[in-house]
């Protein structure tokens, strides 16, 4: 409850921050002030110290699963401002309000991580994706951004309905006639046609806010159009969080009739990873490679949607927390580069060492490859599937995309070291250079020690 309310009320302080402040950095301060008091507050919360003893009337449920992945979301975001946050003032010259969205998604963040009911999840799945709408097309004098933000809106609006029409039929459906998680799937040993036309609905709604093929369509057009410092955002702690209220609403509301809607996953699984990886290849830029490739980031992650074991609730934790940080460094170097296109990294580890060398890093662990925490999250995701004792043809199906992956990450590796250019950069400060090689060694430690994170789920929450 400390996240919500914090968050909520420095949204609010944000968007008049730009009457108080003429100077836009002293905004940027301001929000990472925010930000870290969020950080610190949710780990009160987590380790049983609560500011605010509010009655949801079980509307929200706290436990360490949700409270550890609002850090990992905190963190992620605090190291987004640090990295970005003069990015963000470039966008345009409402400054404020970038950010005041910016804690309002994160005010939804801490919903979706905590709902209980039906109706907590709508609104924390709004409160995520309306104001991503807005910073889309906050690059007013850019047409793509402008289409892109139409796009988005319109989908996410079409999907919302998916989402409301769903959530009345599995209502309908309920014996009870609840909207509460816990009793939707009580006593369904035989589950009734609405209730199947329910489930299907809410998953492909969820589907579309993951970006799950085939209802991916909008993403590699909306995450190209938005300025690219949103973009950053946009697919890691907002995608993120949509995966665990996917994984919360599955593994509280229907674990009981999971073969009922398994192999549906299974499919969705197996088309997302074929589709991420084969889309990914043929991209010649860096930007929109890293779209499809967040698709295909998606495929795994919804192996622990496909299991929701034990390996499933360690594996996602590490997945979010890995591809986060992995994917935001990313980002925060190609925001730099003033060439989007494979060619525009060609010679950077002559002239950009540090850069090249964290970017390295980086992209071995979307790719997964040992000693970065990528790996170690690949492996939860495949051991939580092999621990079912099903779908054994998925997992060697999602190796073989894997390898694929590799190809279009070592391309850009392959530009920084192999091939001549001058690559076109803007400068960067010394204590921009030191935030990225902390971030790196910070994904080698998640990537040697999974266990300093995964232990944390295990607090027992009081």
């Amino acid at each position: 409850m400390n996240a919500i309310i914090i968050a909520a009320v420095w949204g609010v302080i944000m968007m008049f921050s730009g009457i108080l402040f003429k100077d836009n950095s002293r905004v940027r301060v301001l929000s990472i002030i925010g930000i870290v008091l969020l950080l610190v507050s949710n780990c009160l919360d987590l380790g049983g110290t609560h500011f605010f003893n509010i009655n949801t009337h079980n509307m929200l449920y706290f436990d360490s699963f949700g409270l550890l992945f609002n850090t990992i979301a905190f963190a992620s975001t605090l190291i987004y401002f640090l990295l970005s946050g003069k990015d963000i003032e470039k966008v345009g010259s409402n400054v404020g309000e970038y950010f005041a969205l910016i804690f309002f998604v994160l005010c939804g963040v801490s919903i979706v991580s905590s709902f209980n009911t039906l109706l907590m999840l709508f609104i924390g799945i709004e409160m995520l994706s309306i104001p991503l709408y807005i910073l889309t097309g906050s690059d007013k004098r850019n047409l793509k951004s402008n289409e892109a933000s139409l796009k988005y809106f319109l989908m996410g609006a079409f999907s919302t309905g998916l989402m409301l029409l769903g959530i009345a039929f599995l209502y309908g459906a309920s014996e009870k006639g609840t909207f509460f998680v816990d009793e939707l799937a009580i006593g369904k040993s035989v589950v009734s046609p609405l209730f199947i036309v329910g489930l299907i609905l809410l998953m492909v709604s969820m589907a579309f806010k993951v970006s799950a093929a085939p209802f991916h369509f909008w993403t590699p057009d909306v995450y190209d159009g938005a300025p690219t410092v949103f973009t950053s955002f946009m697919a890691t702690v907002v995608k993120a969080a949509a995966f665990i209220g996917f994984i919360r609403l599955f593994g509280d509301s229907f674990n009981d009739v999971k073969p009922q809607w398994q192999i549906f996953v299974a499919i969705i699984t197996a088309a997302t990873l074929f589709i991420g990886n084969l889309t990914a290849v043929f991209q010649q830029s860096v930007k929109r490679m890293l779209a499809y490739s967040s698709i295909a980031q998606a495929g795994f992650m919804l192996f622990a949607l496909l299991t929701l074991n034990t390996y499933a609730k360690e594996g996602i934790i590490l997945y979010t927390a890995a591809y986060s940080l992995a994917t935001i460094g990313i980002f925060a170097i190609l925001i730099k580069m003033k060439d989007y296109t494979f060619d525009g990294f060609n010679g950077l580890a002559k002239y950009h060492p540090v850069l090249a060398a964290v970017n390295t890093i980086f992209l071995l662990s979307l790719a997964g490859i040992p000693l970065t925490a990528g790996f170690f999250a690949k492996y939860y995701m495949l051991a939580a599937v092999l621990q079912t004792g099903k779908f054994l043809w998925l997992v060697i199906f999602s190796l073989i995309c894997a390898a694929v992956s590799i190809y279009y990450y070592f391309r850009v590796i392959q530009a920084m070291y192999f091939k001549e250019g001058t690559p076109q950069i803007a400068d960067t400060t010394v204590s921009f250079k030191s935030m990225l090689i902390i971030l790196a060694i910070i994904v080698v430690l998640l990537g040697i020690f999974p266990q300093w994170l995964i232990d944390k789920l295990y607090i027992i929450y009081i």
